[in-house]
């Protein structure tokens, strides 16, 4: 009975469970959520802290995201030298540098110095995502790679929900209440003042967490963790990049990967700015906008998150690409909403898109490293790689918000027509998946299916699509009977 249960487990391998090691790099996927969801909104506080634009802001989503990209090869070098632990130790001790420097940047008054900073914490989450999405995949049978690497996925928002919560209520709240009109009437000295002391409040998180990533680190060093290293060490860089970006599935994977990250990361950030312009036209003063904004933002990522061990559920029944081909129609249409609409339903379509997003970094990953076998440890580092759209796409919708109005419409309105080309590169690799069969055959574990499973994955298409539907058709009726009471939806939201 007991090796009945080892072998039917999604963690483990060969009789071996690996669950002590499971739940430890599961833990490394909340702390860089935290990383990741501290610093979206930290775009419109430096924004407001050194008089900036909202595109001089973004240069944090290009450091952030830079880092990630600079660092994936190297990474994927050092752990087929070496191994997944000693990645994961490497990144965890990055992570902490980059936190620490945030106290010599807040001592030179400077904004440059925090880009410096995140760049070196996110080299060190490139480590860590290079490491622990592989290492994660090998803890186990490949037929169940996708299940396991989506269960722990899963508890990424929770860390991405503290970092907001954290960047709400210990940041946030606590800036300087002067709205950007305001700041901008300061003396030289008077300026300086609010700045410095805004920065002390803005570090003391990133100070907080670079301790506990270093007790994370000492942790992971003591316990025993799997061996999953080359233990050839060869290291034959370009020959086994030729032959991974030869595979089809991996090399549009990387593409996907790209636009799903910039897409993310435009939906999480700019989603401050979206909500602060029509609190504001409603009257609000600028400051509880933000923090309006914000909540909405943590609702969104509360979703996210309960959608993600939805998904990972649904994927017993349905193949990895078939759902993510729906779930990126689905944010499709909510995107065009985020666009058309100019009222409070136009935050609820921003909402709604995460409950779409929760599937596709995870799934996009396992299928495109289905059957690399230990060429996974590079190809692990191109889709890390693929981050860099966190970097690349965001200055872009900044620039166009900076233009204040475009074509009648609310500029920030007209710059979520990024993530919607983003949904769509997404909805066209989701269906090439399902099409060529590759991830049906390889990530689903069959054998817990019975012969009727083409029916049951056809009934749980059905019931996806009646659901999407159902919560547009709900969207439209409670508009109209909504609409004259928006206003005070706002305001309980608010209190």
């Amino acid at each position: 009975m007991k090796n009945n249960t080892k072998k039917n487990s999604i963690i483990s391998k060969d009789g071996v469970s690996y669950l002590i090691p499971f739940i430890l790099i599961t833990s490394c996927f909340a702390l860089w959520g935290f990383a990741n969801d501290i610093t979206n909104p930290m775009v419109k506080a430096f924004s407001k802290i050194f008089r900036m634009s909202v595109t001089d802001g973004a240069l944090v989503q290009v450091a952030f995201y830079g880092g990630y990209f600079a660092m994936a090869f190297p990474a994927a070098i050092f752990i087929r030298r070496f191994s997944y632990k000693a990645g994961v130790l490497l990144g965890l001790g990055l992570y902490a540098i980059g936190a620490f420097l945030f106290y010599p940047a807040m001592l030179t008054g400077n904004y440059y110095p925090f880009l410096i900073a995140y760049f070196i914490l996110t080299c060190g989450l490139s480590f860590l995502e290079t490491s622990c999405n592989p290492y994660i995949l090998s803890m186990g049978d490949e037929a169940t790679s996708t299940r396991r690497l989506n269960l722990a996925q899963s508890f990424n928002p929770m860390g991405s929900l503290l970092g907001m919560y954290v960047a709400m209520n210990f940041i946030q709240n606590r800036l300087n209440p002067m709205d950007t009109m305001e700041r901008s009437q300061l003396s030289d000295t008077e300026f300086a003042a609010v700045r410095d002391s805004d920065l002390m409040v803005l570090i003391a998180p990133y100070l907080i967490i670079g301790l506990v990533i270093l007790a994370m680190l000492i942790v992971i060093r003591m316990v025993k963790m799997p061996k999953n290293g080359d233990q050839s060490h060869n290291i034959n860089f370009l020959p086994t990049l030729k032959r991974i970006f030869g595979i089809h599935h991996y090399r549009e994977g990387v593409i996907a990967q790209f636009f799903y990250v910039g897409a993310q990361i435009m939906c999480w950030t700019f989603i401050i700015q979206y909500g602060t312009r029509y609190f504001m036209s409603e009257g609000m003063e600028e400051k509880a906008a933000e923090v309006l904004s914000q909540q909405y933002n943590i609702v969104a990522m509360i979703i996210f998150c309960a959608s993600r061990f939805i998904c990972t559920f649904i994927l017993r029944y349905l193949s990895p690409g078939l759902l993510l081909k729906v779930l990126a129609i689905a944010a499709c249409f909510f995107t065009a909403g985020v666009i058309g609409f100019q009222d409070i339903w136009g935050m609820y379509c921003l909402v709604g898109v995460s409950a779409c997003m929760s599937l596709m970094f995870p799934t996009i990953y396992g299928i495109a490293l289905q059957g690399l076998g230990d060429d996974a440890k590079f190809g692990a580092a191109g889709l890390i790689m693929a981050i860099l759209g966190g970097s690349v796409l965001p200055p872009v919708q900044a620039s166009i918000i900076d233009c204040g109005t475009l074509l009648g419409m609310p500029a920030v309105n007209l710059s979520f027509i990024l993530p919607f080309i983003c949904f769509v590169v997404i909805v066209i690799y989701g269906h090439r998946s399902y099409c060529k069969g590759k991830n049906a055959k390889v990530i689903i574990d069959t054998s817990e299916f019975d012969d009727g499973e083409p029916f049951i994955e056809k009934k749980v298409l059905f019931f996806i699509y009646i659901v999407v539907f159902l919560l547009f058709l709900l969207l439209l009726c409670c508009k109209m009977k909504q609409a004259n009471i928006s206003h005070n939806i706002k305001f309980f939201w608010y209190r």
